[in-house]
């Protein structure tokens, strides 16, 4: 059954799977390589399927609740179902602030640097912050005018994107060294677990493109088939790139932590091939904020359509359009103001760990579903029983686990301020007559 927001339903299949790619594939693929193969040698690859295969367990669940729960919001609508006004309100906050604007605003930056390699007028403050302010004004412009012309960036900056990447995943084999080019590692859980954090923010992004439900093409049907194929073509995709620039740079892979995929492009192709590298990456940071100016103002709408503490101006729809405006303005507001005040590298693991607490509300709210006959019959059923779920779950948690002390401390403090606001609203709204 699909509710009817006001907002037009125009996302199929394939604009759902291109949605879901441009958000997963940002600026990290760029780098991680030489991340991973330091840490875990020639296991590397075993590490990408893990967490790919980890990460398609948690999508399964996400399929499985986004056929029951087809209202505009994704994992807050999900959640705020499942557990009340309060978990939404948590939810809303720590997608917004945890896991979104922060990291758009170092994607923003690494964009900006990327861009100063060819041309050095992009170092200077005043220079980067109007560079800031006409990327979130061009992009909230687009948003704002349908989510059509959104989803059409979306497709396009994912294409853009995806040519380097293929280049390296298949030309690339052409190039690789003699096998055992890479020293191997002994490598304990400890290690898989201390990498698992840096692995899964890769990963992350398909269930944000979720946050468009209440404009997608029969959702109960398109959101199970969609989120899965973006996830196993992701998998595939990632697994094969790291072969690659293992097998092309071999021991000198820890020669070229900030651009290892330019390097390769470079020895496969000379200079040109890294230009069409950095000219990618470039595209993928691009879509990755897009992506984000598309997808996450729908959260605020659908908080404040719910009034869950969140500003009532939020839930308004443009007459015309038929878009979430004000949500869309206000995003791209704050993203630009994140951009523009500092750098924000060091918070790339909070923002993945705001991601997996998102990820363990949505399972548990599956659970409770499927307890308590919540929302509508489900289209797609995770296979398994609750098998799937609990090992999702226990996944989470042990990640979790992994996440260093301050940042962990950072967090709880988070929780406990977004509760006293919450508290405090909620006082200020039972004293009203």
């Amino acid at each position: 059954m699909e509710v009817n927001e006001g907002l037009k339903r125009e996302i199929g299949v394939w604009g759902l799977v291109s949605n879901s790619i441009n958000i997963i594939i940002g600026a990290g693929i760029f780098i991680l390589p030489v991340l991973v193969a330091q840490k875990l040698g020639e296991n590397s690859i075993w590490a990408y399927l893990i967490c790919g295969s980890l990460m398609i367990a948690i999508m399964l669940c996400f399929a499985e609740v986004g056929s029951m729960i087809t209202r505009t919001g994704g994992a807050y609508s999900y959640i705020e179902t499942a557990f009340g006004k309060y978990a939404g309100f948590l939810t809303t906050n720590i997608f917004i602030f945890g896991a979104a604007v922060m990291a758009n605003a170092a994607v923003a930056n690494g964009l900006a640097d990327t861009i100063g390699y060819f041309v050095p007028l992009f170092k200077l403050t005043t220079v980067r912050i109007g560079f800031f302010a006409l990327i979130y004004a061009g992009l909230a412009y687009v948003n704002v005018k349908g989510v059509s012309n959104a989803i059409f960036i979306v497709k396009f900056n994912t294409i853009a994107k995806l040519v380097p990447l293929l280049m390296i995943a298949f030309a690339g084999w052409f190039f690789m060294a003699p096998r055992g080019s890479i020293n191997p590692i002994s490598i304990t859980s400890g290690d898989l677990g201390e990498i698992s954090l840096v692995l899964l923010f890769a990963f992350v992004g398909a269930e944000t493109a979720l946050n468009v439900s209440g404009e997608i093409k029969k959702p109960e049907k398109t959101i199970p088939k969609g989120i899965i194929l973006s996830m196993f073509i992701v998998v595939i995709l990632y697994a094969v790139i790291q072969i690659t620039v293992q097998g092309v740079l071999g021991l000198s892979i820890s020669d070229f932590k900030e651009a290892p995929l330019a390097e390769v492009g470079r020895r496969m192709f000379g200079p040109l091939g890294a230009t069409i590298v950095v000219i990618g990456a470039s595209f993928s940071m691009f879509g990755n904020i897009s992506g984000m100016v598309l997808n996450m103002p729908r959260i605020l709408f659908a908080a404040a359509r719910d009034r869950i503490g969140i500003p009532q101006v939020l839930a308004r729809v443009h007459p015309q359009y038929k878009t979430p405006h004000i949500s869309i303005i206000v995003y791209a507001l704050l993203g630009f103001i994140f951009s523009a005040t500092g750098e924000f590298k060091q918070l790339v693991m909070l923002s993945s760990a705001s991601y997996l607490l998102i990820y363990l509300g949505v399972v548990m709210a599956l659970i409770r579903f499927r307890i308590r006959n919540i929302g509508e019959k489900p289209t797609y059923k995770v296979p398994g029983g609750y098998l799937i779920p609990v090992i999702s779950i226990i996944t989470i948690l042990w990640v979790l686990s992994n996440l260093p002390f301050k940042e962990l401390i950072a967090m709880v403090v988070m929780i406990l301020i977004l509760s006293a606001i919450y508290l405090v609203y909620r006082l200020a709204i039972s004293r009203k007559p």
